[in-house]
């Protein structure tokens, strides 16, 4: 089996090891189903959980391997960092701001609360949006091998492939879980929670197929989806767990989140 994946072409090659990533979003979704009843302080702590998530990944999964990429590149390597950052955040203003004339009811009907429906869409635009340079990384990692570029084997690909599928596991529940806190049913929830991790194979392809392209900008698209993160953390996650009076549990929620994500991170990294 493993002699038979060596010999496949880099493109598919990526397609099989985010089709992996995205099947662990999707079980760390399906947690969801696990849930019984609705405790507020313990889906408050959920909220609060996918927010220290969400922030470990921001620097780890994001920022940190975007300055790594541009050192030795024409700017010094802060500087894709700062300007994708700033951008990825101004991005989610806008969309923040654009959402009031958005028809989300079409797909989110069963939020009857207005603030819950616009964090849920913030929410599932920013994970998807972090999944998408993650996608292209695992793709530029397996189309190197055809460009024959110095450094790069199959071992490394494949152990990137590997890190980002057991790290989605609990961004998968980061989705889920604050969704059917907000109102949405348990198998909506895993969808769109799923949902987040589907557009890696396809970035993934893009990337292998585009390997000269990609590198370049990977950097900026990288701190891009942090900086839209930090947005959606500061703005709707830390608030919306905290308006129901659960703030004490909510931030240590936050913090455990935080651990286990950079935990997961460094380990893998």
């Amino acid at each position: 089996m493993i002699e038979a994946f060596v010999e496949l072409n880099p493109i598919v090659q990526a397609l099989i090891g985010t089709l992996f990533t995205w099947g662990m979003t999707a079980l760390g979704a399906s947690l969801v189903f696990f849930v019984k009843g609705t405790n507020q302080k313990f889906l408050d702590s959920m909220l609060a959980f996918a927010g220290g998530v969400m922030i470990a990944a921001s620097y780890w999964s994001l920022l940190a391997p975007a300055i790594e990429m541009a050192e030795g590149g024409p700017v010094p390597s802060w500087v894709p960092a700062v300007v994708g950052f700033l951008l990825g955040g101004f991005l989610l203003l806008l969309v923040d701001k654009m959402l009031p004339v958005i028809n989300t009811d079409r797909y989110l009907h069963d939020i009857k609360d207005n603030k819950a429906k616009n964090r849920t869409a913030l929410l599932v635009f920013s994970m998807t949006l972090h999944n998408i340079p993650e996608g292209l990384a695992v793709g530029v990692a397996f189309g190197a091998l055809a460009s024959g570029e110095t450094g790069a084997t199959l071992a490394g690909a494949v152990a990137l492939a590997i890190g980002i599928g057991i790290q989605n596991f609990p961004e998968g529940t980061a989705v889920s879980m604050p969704l059917h806190r907000d109102g949405m049913g348990k198998m909506k929830s895993f969808l769109f929670g799923q949902f987040s991790g589907m557009v890696e194979p396809i970035s993934a392809v893009i990337g292998a197929a585009a390997v000269i392209f990609i590198e370049p900008i990977l950097p900026y698209a990288l701190s891009f989806a942090a900086g839209a993160m930090i947005f959606v953390v500061a703005k709707e996650i830390i608030p919306g767990s905290h308006e129901k009076g659960n703030v004490n549990i909510a931030s240590i929620s936050l913090m455990i989140g935080f651990a286990v994500m950079m935990t997961l991170d460094v380990a893998l990294g």
